[in-house]
């Protein structure tokens, strides 16, 4: 989006066509288009507003009701902070006492606008003018201008210190080359990134979930949080922020596990219940801390798999009732799902080469039973568990 349509947006023709093109925009874009056009909306400023209004409905899962007041872009949607991901790490900031954050590589605000609902006075960087445009509309849309100041700016230059706090989102993508997966391609650059810390003590850095835990700095804590079962982030709190090694958050209901990230689960035999960890308790290196809260134990020390004896019930995984445990044999796996009549069958796997939708195809399913399949090693052989549906 240029800066002159969203300034037209803005303006009153730009509300009046965004609220037409909300009450249009339920079928064919084209006829919504037309209609729009008909009622003298220019082409240009059409094209935008249902372009909006698509975006608005979509981020609706990440940003809520507020979304109906705000400006995106498709690529600034993707990588925004989820609103409830935002929220907590602005309440956990001002439960720290921050009063001043800079907020580098801020996008189209998320994080910034968390803040400032706390209280919290944001500086918000962001490199690409566009982008930085955005973010400041988004300030004023939530009536939070006044405590965010956005300028466009290489976050390398700011003078951080005179911040009580930093939070950096380092950019992961590259226009024409999808994500980048090395930190030392990002953008400002890792050896930035990670230096912040000592220039600020309180620090944080929004980071991708899959990052190396070996790039925490000495002392950070490292979070993975997940929304809904979907792992989003990771985050390294660092100096006075951090209060513990490894922490697994669950959102939205707020659940945390905390542990070193170096404990080893016992291994035993597989019980009466296998229970699949939330991807945050994986990442965060949790298992052995989230094992012992079930009772539980690991069937192989490999694989991220937790088996009990017991129904406990937990926030931080799956549990599924086991009825059989055998060697994989496609031939026998197949006879036995014929046996109980299973013709709906999900399947889940860990440690296993096998493609799920193939093995579907080969045990040619017919019945009206439904099943849960686990896909597994248990002391280094494949092994599968037919378990009760959920």
């Amino acid at each position: 989006m240029t800066p002159d349509i969203l300034a037209l947006l803005r303006r009153p023709e730009g509300v009046n066509a965004l609220a037409e093109a909300d009450r249009l925009a339920t079928g064919d874009p084209l006829a919504a288009a037309s209609a729009l056009r008909a009622r003298g909306v220019g082409p240009e400023l059409a094209a935008a507003a249902l372009t909006q209004v698509d975006l608005r409905r979509r981020a609706t899962s990440k940003f809520g009701p507020a979304a109906g007041r705000m400006f995106f872009t498709r690529a600034g949607l993707e990588q925004a902070t989820r609103a409830v991901v935002a929220q907590r790490r602005a309440a956990r900031l001002a439960a720290a006492g921050v009063k001043t954050l800079a907020d580098l590589g801020c996008g189209l605000g998320s994080d910034a606008l968390a803040a400032a609902s706390r209280g919290i006075f944001v500086y918000a960087v962001e490199a690409d003018p566009p982008t930085a445009a955005l973010a400041a509309a988004n300030a004023a849309a939530l009536g939070l201008d006044h405590l965010i100041k956005v300028d466009c700016a290489d976050a390398t230059t700011i003078r951080v210190e005179d911040y009580d706090a930093v939070f950096a989102d380092p950019a992961r993508r590259r226009a024409g080359r999808g994500r980048v997966f090395d930190p030392r391609s990002y953008s400002p650059p890792w050896d930035f990134v990670a230096g912040l810390a000592e220039r600020v003590p309180r620090t944080v850095l929004k980071l991708a979930p899959g990052i190396d835990h070996d790039l925490l700095p000495p002392g950070a804590e490292g979070e993975w949080v997940s929304v809904d079962g979907d792992l989003v982030e990771a985050a390294f709190w660092c100096g006075p922020l951090a209060t513990v090694p490894r922490r697994a958050t669950l959102l939205p209901g707020g659940a945390e596990l905390t542990g070193s990230g170096t404990a080893a689960a016992p291994v035993g035999p597989v019980g009466a219940y296998v229970i699949d960890p939330d991807p945050a308790v994986v990442r965060s290196h949790l298992v052995a801390e989230f094992a012992e809260t079930v009772g539980g134990r690991l069937g192989d020390p490999e694989i991220a798999y937790v088996y009990a004896d017991e129904p406990v019930d937990t926030p931080f995984g799956r549990r599924l009732e086991i009825t059989d445990v055998l060697p994989f044999s496609l031939k026998r796996l197949r006879a036995l799902l014929r046996e109980r009549g299973v013709g709906r069958l999900e399947i889940r796997k860990r440690g296993s080469a096998l493609e799920p939708e193939q093995l579907r195809r080969d045990l040619r399913l017919s019945g009206s039973e439904a099943a849960s399949l686990v896909l597994t090693r248990v002391a280094g052989a494949p092994t599968v568990l037919l378990c009760r549906p959920v």
